[in-house]
């Protein structure tokens, strides 16, 4: 049983981080598209449900652990930001070459900060549909379809009114970055190839681009590049192991409303795993994701892991 593409980039959706301005970086760039036994060519529908929890515990600037400094301050100093998405994506496989996908986010995120000049924490809890996706596969390269182009759009259908909840910013709009929409459209523009290395491991490869084409309200969110590689075990019968390296690189956002100095920055991630498959139709996966590089733009915070749980049902 193969699956086809599922979730492509899906933390870029809602944590592309004007009273509190400061831009929180999300970590998660683990690609599911593969998980179970690589991109379906049969016709058909796949429906695919996943959860991430990522928890922006740890201050950043640059490359290296930042200390945050003494109150008040004329920067925002965020305390924590958790992040919980779960993701419906359903895709459907026109022919061996053809096929579409649909992702529908939505976002449960808790938040919490100290703006400037403030010395109380100030809170949020957004709990919302984030920005929609639809991507469209070609995969008719070859007899074989190992190599696919990827082409999307992102839709601005997460809202972007939001507001703080507690502290002394109660009442007022979060950052543009916090929000589980951005308001802006989207192009994505990607492609992957897979193949095997011998009889008991398979190696694939994916690459993806967003960027917002049309804008609104002085914000845009900022261009973001991901890159993903992975191998998987395929000796045992349902049980399959597999590693990833998931890079990631956000531009600053831009725009009146944007907090540019606080925004952007690369990661690279490792991410071991596994997926499970029960009968002919049902995979279930879990990875974890560890970060092996992190550099931000100012003073940001880092998650210090992610954790990615999710289940795919084909229906032929």
């Amino acid at each position: 049983m193969r699956l086809i593409l599922a979730s492509l980039g899906l933390c870029s959706l809602a944590t592309l981080p004007i009273t509190a301005s400061a831009c929180s970086s999300c970590g998660c760039t683990l690609s599911s598209d593969w998980v179970s036994q690589g991109i379906n060519t049969q016709a058909g529908v796949v429906i695919d449900l996943r959860y991430d929890f990522i928890d922006q515990t740890a201050l950043h600037t640059h490359n290296h652990s930042a200390q945050a400094p003494a109150l008040p301050s004329d920067d925002e100093i965020e305390q924590r930001s958790t992040n919980r998405y779960a993701t419906a994506t359903i895709s459907y496989n026109i022919n061996k070459k053809w096929g579409v996908s649909v992702m529908l986010p939505y976002l449960d995120r808790s938040h919490s900060t100290i703006a400037p000049n403030d010395t109380d924490v100030s809170t949020s809890h957004s709990r919302s549909l984030s920005d929609i996706k639809l991507i469209g596969r070609y995969q008719g390269f070859s007899a074989d379809g190992d190599t696919g182009l990827l082409v999307g759009v992102k839709l601005p259908t997460g809202r972007d009114d939001l507001h703080f909840n507690g502290g002394p910013q109660q009442g007022e709009l979060l950052d543009r970055s916090l929000q589980p929409g951005t308001s802006s459209t989207d192009l994505l523009l990607g492609g992957f190839r897979f193949g095997s290395l011998n009889r008991d491991w398979d190696w694939y490869t994916q690459a993806m681009i967003q960027a917002a084409v049309q804008t609104h309200d002085s914000f845009r969110p900022g261009n973001i590049y991901t890159a993903n590689g992975g191998l998987r075990y395929m000796a045992f019968t349902s049980v399959t192991p597999q590693l990833q390296l998931n890079a990631l690189e956000r531009r600053a956002d831009g725009g009146d409303n944007a907090d540019a100095t606080n925004s952007g920055g690369r990661s690279l991630y490792f991410s071991p795993g596994l997926s499970m498959r029960f009968g002919n139709n049902l995979n279930v996966y879990g990875f974890i994701q560890a970060p092996l590089y992190q550099h931000v733009n100012g003073l940001q915070l880092t998650p210090r892991w992610n954790a990615s749980l999710g289940l795919s049902f084909n229906i032929h």
